[in-house]
């Protein structure tokens, strides 16, 4: 099979209306996830038993489970509990659910990266609860978090595909429809590819760019 590029620029619009969907669900479960994951954060490190054994169970129950099996689980089997949503509210609050469990860990590590004297210095200090979070711990937590943060990002929109199983109209099912109706799929996958790749490079760029930035500012 040659490569056909009237063909190619033909599908190319298309490609681009599911590639826009690809980012919304990936920038909406990236929302999702930093949220969720700030209160399962938030559980592991209460020192609480009885909030942090739950969350630690939720956490590794995620993280220990194929992402495909929780997509399938949210669409098939809720609506026979009548839990119903739309096939893309339901890959946004699987991407965002699966990927908490990756951001409580980068949380929890980012604070527990803070020396305990920082803790000891702002209580003898005297200052209130929500300074020593706002003025002190989380503006030197957040840095290291980024790079870690950044690639959630990154591996959730090359997860996005799997949201094709449940008819979302993102970039592969783009691409799968158009290879069925026309029997071609050299030009719709290799320019679905390309698009990854070129959108992961510049959000690994941007990052990266973020990052450094950042970091002069320490």
């Amino acid at each position: 099979m040659s490569w056909n590029w009237t063909f190619t620029w033909h599908i190319l619009p298309k490609l681009l209306q599911g590639l826009a969907i690809t980012v919304e669900a990936t920038l909406a479960g990236t929302i999702l996830a930093l949220m969720i994951g700030l209160i399962w954060a938030g559980m592991l490190l209460s020192g609480r038993r009885i909030l942090t054994l739950p969350a630690r169970g939720i956490v590794e129950l995620v993280r220990n489970t194929p992402l495909l099996i929780q997509l399938f689980f949210i669409y098939y089997v809720l609506p026979e509990v009548h839990i119903e949503m739309s096939a893309l509210s339901t890959g946004i609050i699987a991407l965002g659910v699966n990927y908490s469990a990756y951001t409580a860990e980068v949380y929890r590590a980012g604070l527990e990266s803070i020396p305990r004297g920082q803790w000891n210095a702002a209580i003898a200090l005297n200052l209130p609860r929500h300074r020593i979070w706002w003025d002190i711990i989380l503006p030197q937590a957040v840095i290291p978090m980024i790079p870690a943060l950044g690639n959630n990002l990154v591996a959730m929109f090359k997860d996005t595909p799997l949201l094709a199983t449940i008819t979302v109209g993102e970039m592969m099912q783009k691409a799968l429809v158009i290879g069925d109706r026309t029997f071609r799929y050299l030009e719709p996958m290799t320019m679905v590819g390309v698009l990854f790749l070129v959108v992961s490079l510049m959000s690994s760029l941007g990052i990266s760019r973020c990052e450094k930035l950042t970091a002069r500012r320490r």
